[in-house]
């Protein structure tokens, strides 16, 4: 059985914090060069802890970290524990409980439990590099693929965790058995990483490349509040805009990627949109949303959204039709942009708007 152990100190970490991609890019790069790291991984979690399962922390050999699974004396203890994995190879599951007093400490309201696993990885073993390198691809194409963990079921294994990494095409590589690599992924019916109970033992399911691709159109306050709840829910997301100082990582980031162009003419050249694509209008003034949705009605995108009034609306859709497109192509835009809530605020306006991409998202069959 893993071991329980209830927090109570705090000592500050050395963190760096990245987008899922990012980080398993990082983690390639970093076996490539010969260092070998300590990953751990949120399984599961109850109450209010503040990481799910499926998010990773690195530490690397001089202490430092890449990732996060929820910062405070959570990441401090696992810290700690890493050093002894660095030291004895082993494989460790352990059960933390937060108390009220630690969740105070990271900004939570109430404590939790959350169950880790904590693993070495040594850069000789081809496999693990092959396996964190096909994650990246299945990521960057934006694919389909299911990420397969064997959970030991107790402390102090002298191996790694069991593997597995299934995509689209049914392919399966990693040290987990293919067959079962299969019929585990199979019982992952949701978007959102969790424990599969199979055969008597438990197993990690992380769906990745997870249901289509939002772009958002301009990073003014609405993308600003927008971008990290599309994300949260599962879409990749990129963010546009042809001003550097709002287009950049310290305003965004959280997302997977962001954009700085020229002009909103000729936005969309260089954009891989394909039927998995939803597109979000709200940019800083008409002539540029004119611009994106005239790109836009181009394109055989999903979804295609605009912000603004219906009087602002109709001028645009007038003088596109007067440019040559049809009633029926304007009839495939949502504007206004979002569900309506009686939505006022910038934050109010993104959750109206996640809320039509997850109803456009769901209904696709």
């Amino acid at each position: 059985m893993a071991s329980s152990q209830v927090l109570r100190d705090q000592t500050p970490g050395v963190r760096i914090e990245m987008t899922v991609v990012h980080l398993f890019k990082n983690i390639g790069a970093l076996l490539a060069r010969g260092e070998c790291l300590v990953l751990a991984t949120i399984l599961e979690r109850s109450g209010s802890a503040p990481r799910s399962a499926g998010s990773r922390m690195v530490v690397r050999p001089d202490g430092s970290i890449l990732g996060t699974i929820g910062g405070g004396i959570l990441e401090a203890r696992v810290m700690e524990l890493a050093r002894e994995v660095f030291q004895s190879r082993c494989t460790l599951v352990r059960d933390f409980a937060l108390t009220s007093e630690d969740a105070a400490l990271m900004g939570m309201i109430c404590g939790g439990r959350v169950k880790v696993l904590i693993h070495y990885v040594d850069s000789l073993e081809s496999c693990q590099k092959e396996l964190f390198e096909g994650v990246v691809r299945v990521l960057e194409a934006r694919g389909r693929g299911w990420l397969v963990t064997r959970i030991p079921g107790e402390d102090g294994l002298g191996a790694p965790p069991e593997q597995g990494l299934l995509g689209r095409s049914e392919e399966v590589m990693g040290s987990l058995d293919h067959a079962l690599v299969q019929e585990v992924a199979a019982g992952c019916a949701g978007r959102q990483p969790g424990v599969v109970r199979h055969g008597g033992e438990s197993f990690l399911v992380e769906p990745f490349g997870r249901e289509g691709c939002v772009v958002i159109f301009g990073a003014g306050h609405v993308s600003r509040e927008l971008a990290d709840l599309v994300k949260r829910v599962g879409f990749w997301t990129i963010v546009c805009d042809d001003r550097e100082e709002f287009a950049n990582r310290d305003r965004f980031p959280s997302v997977d990627e962001v954009l700085v162009v020229d002009s909103f003419d000729g936005v969309m050249r260089g954009l891989d949109l394909g039927e998995e694509s939803y597109l979000v209008i709200v940019t800083r003034g008409h002539a540029h949303d004119k611009a994106v949705l005239k790109q836009a009605l181009s394109s055989n995108a999903r979804y295609i959204g605009m912000i603004g009034s219906v009087r602002k609306r109709d001028a645009i859709y007038g003088a596109l039709l007067q440019e040559g497109f049809t009633r029926s192509d304007l009839d495939r835009v949502s504007s206004p942009i979002g569900l309506d809530i009686g939505a006022e605020t910038p934050q109010e306006i993104a959750v109206s708007i996640v809320a039509e991409l997850i109803r456009a998202r769901a209904r696709k069959e």
